[in-house]
């Protein structure tokens, strides 16, 4: 994943999840550790809408993708 998606995605979370949670800080630990794996794990519970998660899954498929 390239640094500029990196930011989108971490961007995106912030806003999505906008209390500094110990949940937000593990996300964004495992994206500066590129680890989608971990970001799927952790985003899987998150009640996001349709949109969101096919937004969210299209940034993680890149990543990964980009690997």
């Amino acid at each position: 994943m390239n640094r500029a998606a990196q930011v989108s995605l971490l961007r995106w979370l912030r806003r999505q999840l906008q209390q500094p949670t110990p949940g937000r800080e593990r996300l964004e630990a495992a994206v500066e550790n590129d680890d989608p794996g971990e970001v799927r794990r952790l985003l899987a519970d998150v009640p996001f809408t349709g949109e969101q998660r096919r937004h969210v899954e299209g940034l993680l498929d890149a990543w990964e993708e980009g690997r």
